[in-house]
Formats: C-alpha cells, sequence, structure tokens
C-alpha cells in the first residue's frame, strides 16, 4: 500500500478545502454531498452524536449559519492507498478565544467521488496549538 501517493493526497486536498469553504459558507447542499449517505456514517460533533445520513442531515439543517467562519492549523491529511484517507485539523473561531477546536475525518473514494464516512469534532480550552501526548 502507497500511503501519501502525491495524486491521490492531492485529490483529497482539494475536496477538504471544498469541504472547509462549504462549511464556513454553510453550503448545506454541498456538505450533504460531501458525507456518505448511509445510516452507518457518524459525525460525532461538539454536542451532538450523529448517526446516518439522516441525522447529519436534520443537523446541518437545522444549524444556525451565523459564527460559522474559523480558522484552521496543523491539517494534516494522510492517503492510505488509492481509496482511503484520513485528515485531522486544528481550528479556532474568533467568537471563542481561549479554545481550540479538533476535527477529524475519515475519507473513502466511492464511485462518486470522496466522501466522509466517520468525523468527530470537539472543542478544549487552550491556546496552544502543540502540545504533549
Amino acid at each position: 500500500m502507497i500511503i501519501d501517493d502525491p495524486e491521490v493526497k492531492a485529490e483529497v486536498e482539494r475536496v477538504f478545502a471544498t469541504y472547509e469553504a462549504a462549511l464556513v459558507g454553510n453550503d448545506v447542499a454541498t456538505l450533504e454531498r460531501l458525507f456518505h449517505d448511509d445510516p452507518r456514517t457518524i459525525r460525532y460533533g461538539a454536542a451532538e452524536n450523529l448517526y446516518g445520513m439522516e441525522a447529519i442531515r436534520a443537523f446541518r439543517r437545522a444549524r444556525p449559519a451565523q459564527g460559522l467562519a474559523r480558522d484552521l492549523a496543523r491539517t494534516v491529511i494522510t492517503t492510505f492507498g488509492r481509496d482511503h484517507a484520513v485528515a485531522m485539523t486544528l481550528f479556532r473561531r474568533e467568537a471563542a478565544p481561549g479554545r481550540i477546536g479538533r476535527q477529524s475525518q475519515t475519507w473513502v473514494r466511492f464511485p462518486d467521488g470522496w466522501k466522509v464516512v466517520a468525523a468527530h469534532v470537539s472543542v478544549i480550552d487552550g491556546d496552544e496549538e502543540g502540545g504533549g501526548a
């Protein structure tokens, strides 16, 4: 298996950028298109646990469109073979000083393109982007 094939990595970087633009622009149709439409798709959010695309749709359609702008940091995208990838990033929002958001996504290439099959978003206290483990 090839890890981080340049062509595949570039594809995932593009779709990740499309997702980010849709997220901060509240483009719900694009966000829905980029999640795998399946009851096994999961999104753990900062305050919700969503099981299945129907729950994810309901959340996206009800979410307020304000306050979505954010700055990303330390984004790491790793591809595994031609059809699997993970994307991890930190983010900050002006409205939440002293808080760091964390986002992880598992992407799979389907016949109709790259889709998120699992995602996790959480927010922690802190001013540092680094830290130990």
